[in-house]
């Protein structure tokens, strides 16, 4: 009869680390400069002097991913690009968010750009990819923006419906 191997538990407290080290792996090219204009999400058009060019590339650096890396992406109609907000410095923990300046909210229930660590998380439509490059349809993040990570959005992971949107829901104006 085989010995029976304990199970090693994985799960647990972590010891505090030091600091993360991550590298982009390329950079968007977007018809958007400056911070204002830029839409706040990217399902939302940005102003009217953006829309005749809101299509954005995000590039690939091909000497730290291959553009093979893109290979059967262009079979999803939309990416998740997540970004490294670098022109971000300093967060504050209660804000008034656009779109509900009368009352200030704890800034994890927010997607403010400021953030202790600047993350962007953005849903992009995707036009098609060639080569080194994915094309989308918008994306709210400003031209030179560096790219951590790509991830297809997945509907039946990444969509909840029915979910509940806290303080949003008591909002007087629907979702632009």
């Amino acid at each position: 009869m085989p010995k029976s191997i304990p199970k090693k538990a994985y799960a647990g407290p972590i010891p505090p680390c030091g600091p993360i080290t991550l590298e982009p792996i390329g950079q968007v090219c977007s018809p958007h400069l400056e911070r204002h204009g830029t839409p706040h999400q990217a399902v939302i058009p940005a102003q009217p002097q953006h829309r005749a060019a809101e299509e954005a590339v995000i590039e690939l650096f091909t000497d730290r991913v291959p553009a093979t890396a893109l290979q059967d992406l262009d079979g999803f109609d939309y990416v998740w690009v997540l970004a490294f907000l670098h022109l971000n410095q300093g967060f504050r923990p209660l804000l008034a968010p656009p779109r509900d300046r009368e009352h200030k909210r704890g800034l994890f229930a927010t997607r403010a750009p400021h953030r202790p660590n600047p993350l962007g998380l953005s849903a992009a439509r995707i036009l098609r990819v060639e080569g080194p490059r994915v094309y989308l349809e918008r994306l709210d993040l400003l031209n030179g923006t560096p790219v951590l990570d790509l991830k297809p959005y997945v509907p039946y992971a990444d969509a909840f419906p029915d979910a509940a949107a806290g303080w949003l829901e008591n909002l007087e104006r629907p979702v632009p």
